[in-house]
């Protein structure tokens, strides 16, 4: 994704509409200091895949009872 510095934006404001509505993201800038995003207004958003791991790993059935006596021990104070 592209940069822009404010100013160059306001010079070049009807190219850089058309790009968006492209899809062509930009990020404008102030000083260096990235300000907003210019995106399309229909532009899909990012696609979050819940669940893309199910089955890849496994979890004990006693997970929650791993480590329980070194805790209890770290919150007793004893070494």
């Amino acid at each position: 994704m592209n940069t822009i510095n404010i100013h160059e934006a306001k010079t070049h404001l009807s190219r850089l509409i058309a790009q968006a509505i492209k899809g062509e993201s930009f990020i404008i800038a102030k000083a260096g200091k990235p300000l907003v995003k210019i995106t399309r207004v229909d532009s899909p958003k990012s696609i979050r895949r819940l669940g893309f791991m199910i089955g890849e790993g496994n979890i004990p059935d006693d997970f929650d009872q791993m480590g329980k006596a070194e805790i209890e021990k770290l919150f007793s104070g004893e070494s």
